[in-house]
């Protein structure tokens, strides 16, 4: 049995890898596990902005689990990558901080190529 990849069976699988990895980003950010907390007020952010963080984090999954809300995932995910990425540039993060952002970002920027 061949089995056929099309670019939209391969758009799917991406998304819904890249809706996991924020449902999981989500999930941290709502319990505060772990640095959460101390990273969050490190950078500067009030104490219930991980709380945001998280939520948003989880629509954006929501979203792109739906084909007909991946769209609007798909943004939604790209703006928060843009922060967090700002976010870690300006305070000048480790690598080891700022390498897993730099995958979420292309796994983003390959599922909106693979809809165009």
């Amino acid at each position: 049995m061949t089995m056929v990849w099309n670019s939209a069976s391969v758009e799917s699988i991406l998304a819904m890898i890249v809706a996991v990895l924020f449902a999981i980003a989500g999930v941290v950010n709502l319990t505060g596990l772990g640095a959460v907390k101390r990273d969050f007020a490190r950078w500067g952010y009030p104490a219930w902005f991980h709380l945001l963080c998280g939520a948003l984090e989880l629509l954006c999954a929501a979203l792109l689990f739906g084909p007909q809300t991946r769209v609007l995932g798909l943004a939604l995910a790209s703006a928060i990558l843009v922060a967090v990425l700002f976010t870690l540039l300006r305070n000048r993060e480790s690598l080891q901080h700022i390498a897993p952002a730099l995958v979420f970002s292309a796994l983003v920027v390959t599922t909106v190529a693979l809809r165009g």
